[in-house]
């Protein structure tokens, strides 16, 4: 069973829907509930669909059998049940998607969070911690960077990581399984024109990532990181001008811009233990050819 955190929009709700498809259940976190409820819908839709297709498939093989439970199984199964906490849910033949709203800046929401998670699905093996991202306003030099703009940052993408470990790491040292996924950024590698406190924030997750896979790794515990460059979602897409957006194209090798597919991609990978079971400490550059360490 599977939590993204950030998964009301962007890499995270892809991420959302990519898990679901592969047949995990899925908890969807956002905190804007209409958000929230669209990434539940799209994940739950894209998951029956996978499924029905694995169903029509499997009725084709056994047509001289007369078999049809492939059909059925790939069926949807449940409707929405309703907004609890403010989440949708919706059931299908890949699985049980829903979604929970909570803050993670918020150690004590994260607590509910988990509580309601584990009642309603049960403990969680895979965590994507995705929530982040930059606090608006301009990047500005540090010494006119306000200090509750560094505070919002660090918070918003350092501290809420360790807030949603702390979270749930004890369930999974006592199952003594777990993979756990972090957002980093490819600002944490090498300048760029993001925000000294952005950078800052996720180079910190890198270094927190490598750490916290050498403590844990005794307890059959992993944890790697992802890297993106530019990604562009849909709102980036909106708001990005085009000559901005072919001069970002020219310093890829790979000659186009990343998706959120992209990383959602590498954190099934990464989440999958029968693909990455001998993987941990790694943070791996989704990023198009632009960095190469």
């Amino acid at each position: 069973m599977a939590l993204v955190t950030g998964g009301s929009g962007g890499i995270g709700k892809e991420t959302a829907r990519v898990l679901a498809e592969q047949g995990m259940k899925v908890v969807v976190n956002g905190r804007d509930p209409a958000a929230l409820a669209s990434a539940v819908e799209h994940a739950a839709q894209h998951a029956v669909q996978d499924a029905g297709q694995h169903a029509d498939q499997g009725a084709a093989q056994h047509a001289d059998q007369g078999v049809e439970q492939g059909v059925e199984q790939g069926a949807e199964q449940g409707v929405e049940q309703g907004v609890e906490q403010g989440a949708g849910q919706r059931a299908g033949g890949s699985g049980e998607v829903i979604g929970i709203g909570a803050d993670t800046t918020d150690f004590a929401a994260i607590e509910a969070m988990r509580v309601e998670t584990e009642r309603r699905l049960g403990p969680v093996d895979v965590l994507a911690i995705f929530a982040g991202g930059g606090t608006g306003g301009r990047p500005r030099p540090i010494d006119e960077l306000p200090e509750e703009d560094w505070q919002a940052t660090v918070q918003a993408n350092l501290t809420s990581t360790y807030l949603v470990i702390k979270s749930f790491l004890p369930g999974m040292r006592e199952r003594g399984r777990g993979s756990i996924i972090t957002m980093s950024s490819l600002a944490a590698r090498t300048p760029t024109s993001a925000s000294i406190a952005y950078t800052a924030a996720k180079a910190g997750v890198i270094a927190l990532t490598r750490q916290l896979a050498h403590e844990v790794a005794p307890a059959g515990i992993r944890v790697n990181a992802v890297a993106p460059s530019t990604i562009m979602t849909d709102r980036l897409e909106e708001r990005m001008p085009a000559a901005f957006k072919e001069r970002m194209l020219a310093e890829h090798p790979l000659g186009r811009l990343g998706t959120p597919l992209d990383v959602a991609n590498v954190t099934a990978f990464l989440a999958s233990d029968s693909a990455s079971s001998w993987l941990t400490g790694l943070t791996i550059d989704v990023a198009g050819g632009k960095w190469m360490p």
